[in-house]
């Protein structure tokens, strides 16, 4: 599939109510899906565990200090 027809695809999914910050945003999220699954592909993603124990990190800091 090209990418013009994944696009095509992913807009046709959506409800004829959809404005155009959904279809950006539905186009967004696929992208990002898409590219998370190939870097698994490719050996570039974290365990689970490992993941959880970020988010557990990241969880324990305050508001102001999590992503610095």
């Amino acid at each position: 599939m090209t990418i013009k027809e994944i696009a095509k695809s992913v807009i046709d999914k959506l409800p004829d109510e959809a404005d155009m910050d959904d279809i950006i945003h539905a186009l967004y999220i696929r992208t990002k899906f898409e590219r998370g699954i190939q870097e698994i592909e490719n050996g570039k993603g974290i365990p689970h565990e490992e993941a959880k124990t970020i988010m557990r990190k990241i969880r324990q800091k305050s508001p102001a200090d999590r992503f610095v």
